[in-house]
């Protein structure tokens, strides 16, 4: 069974996890994951803080992603990863539709996300445009900044 549900508390190790294994699926070497190892930490106080809803199949969570609103009519997608070995099965999909639908529902008309270069075709296949770009820790790379109208 493939379910949809907020976050707890509790669920910060397996969204810790989840968002290291999913990022070194790209091919980070491991100095770089070390150098990121706080940055993709999801703490307590984050979930707290946050909107987070995670991907169940069978009990198990698998991936997640979380927003919190800039301001009452925008949004910024902060985090959407998929387990490695889940990835290409549409749960990606799946989470982004679920998110589109929740932050429609609450009048929002602009979202935002700093993409990870590897993802940024997933996001412009549901309409999200480059607005701009932000500079990493990594010389000479950038992170497409998104936009998504809704």
């Amino acid at each position: 069974m493939v379910e949809i549900i907020k976050a707890n508390i509790y669920d910060h190790t397996i969204l810790t996890e989840i968002t290291k294994k999913s990022k070194a699926y790209w091919g980070y070497s491991n100095e770089q994951m070390e150098e990121w190892s706080d940055l993709l930490t999801i703490k307590e106080e984050y979930i707290k803080n946050n909107e987070i809803y995670k991907l169940l199949i069978d009990n198990s969570t698998v991936a997640y992603y979380s927003f919190f609103s800039i301001n009452e009519n925008t949004v910024k997608l902060d985090n959407l990863f998929v387990l490695p070995d889940e990835i290409g099965k549409g749960y990606g999909k799946l989470l982004m539709n679920d998110f589109i639908f929740i932050v429609k529902k609450n009048k929002t008309k602009r979202i935002i996300l700093d993409a990870d270069p590897n993802a940024q075709k997933f996001y412009e296949s549901f309409g999200f445009s480059n607005i701009g770009q932000v500079e990493t820790s990594i010389k000479d790379r950038f992170l497409p900044i998104m936009e998504l109208k809704i």
